[in-house]
């Protein structure tokens, strides 16, 4: 195996481990509803610190973009825009589910799609059936399925054994059918993020040319998908402020600590969320011609951290112990696949 490709799945493991945790953060959290704090966390996370980044790694964004073709450009942030219908779900999922039931199925759907479409658009899937890279590819994203399919079992079962107050305890508004749904969404929508990064490759080449680390060289592309994505995460969280009139919680409670907290803790999980993408950045410029097998890596390992975060907060508190060796099975079955698919691309 190439050493590049495996210092570039480290360097995509260390953002896993960001995007695993940047939830944690929401459950410190007073009085504010799930829309109030989710457009702190978009404001941090979209804008704020992509912003800077960019600034910090990839200076003279702004010239990139005037070299770049306004097809280009407007596919990016469309594609960004369909993303935030899936980031929206994805905060439903989780509020819903809990942390690693969550991520393991929408980040799990994501994984399999989102692996496999840009690939498929743009020929190089045929190229590498051609080798036993295709094969080693194709393994990686059924074993991840069905490392999907044993934490959706976990689930069910969970459902089934954790009496509701339980559930409560340990999940505030624990639903299974309103999550499943809003990871199916997450699923399908939340894919257009690797197809998205995918077709900004153009982006990143030009940001090379003009004279920017390749290790950073996405960077310029985060700022346009993400612009994308803010817009969508801000027509809803108004929404959803004005009809739940909660739009005043941004200057509530009115215990100037807890507000000042909670501001920094939202800002804080868009911190965490966008950290994994300046790793991946530089994970994925160690993968060779074969780019999209870093998405793979990136979902299987943020669910595997994600999972070992809902064990610490309790979050299978009272459930089995069929249903903790299934999700430990999952979690194996899941870092497995994500090595799969990532080596599938240097053979």
């Amino acid at each position: 195996m190439n050493i590049s490709v495996v210092f570039g799945i480290l360097l995509i493991a260390i953002g896993a481990f960001s995007s695993g945790s940047f939830a944690v953060p929401f459950s410190k959290i007073k009085g504010w509803n799930w829309e109030t704090y989710w457009m702190i966390f978009s404001f941090g996370g979209y804008i704020i610190f992509p912003w800077i980044a960019c600034c910090i790694f990839a200076p003279g964004m702004f010239s990139v973009f005037a070299k770049t073709g306004s097809g280009v450009l407007l596919s990016v942030f469309l594609l960004g825009a369909i993303y935030g219908v899936g980031n929206l779900s994805f905060g439903l999922a989780l509020r819903y589910l809990g942390l690693s039931l969550g991520y393991a199925l929408s980040l799990g759907l994501m994984l399999a799609i989102g692996t496999l479409i840009p690939p498929l658009l743009d020929g190089r899937l045929q190229l590498m059936l051609q080798s036993s890279g295709g094969t080693l590819l194709i393994a990686g994203v059924l074993v991840a399925v069905v490392g999907i399919i044993f934490s959706a079992w976990a689930g069910i079962l969970k459902d089934r054994t954790v009496s509701a107050e339980k559930k409560q305890e340990t999940i505030g508004e624990f639903n299974l059918v309103k999550g499943i749904l809003s990871a199916l969404l997450v699923g399908f929508a939340g894919s257009a993020m690797a197809l998205g990064f995918e077709e900004g490759m153009p982006i990143a080449t030009i940001a090379e040319e003009s004279g920017v680390d390749p290790l950073f060289s996405m960077m310029p592309v985060y700022v346009v998908f993400l612009v994308g994505t803010l817009i969508t995460t801000l027509i809803w969280c108004v929404f959803l402020g004005v009809k739940n009139k909660s739009l005043q919680n941004y200057v509530r409670p009115k215990n100037k600590r807890v507000l000042t907290l909670n501001y920094a803790f939202g800002l804080l999980a868009g911190f965490l969320w966008f950290s994994q993408f300046i790793f991946f950045s530089m994970g994925k410029s160690k993968m060779g011609p074969f780019t999209f097998t870093s998405w793979g890596i990136l979902m299987a390992l943020t669910i595997a951290f994600a999972t070992v975060w809902g064990l610490i907060r309790r979050e299978w508190k009272g459930a089995s112990v069929k249903v903790y060796v299934l999700m430990a099975c999952s979690l194996l079955i899941l870092i497995a696949a994500s090595f799969m698919i990532g080596i599938s691309g240097s053979e």
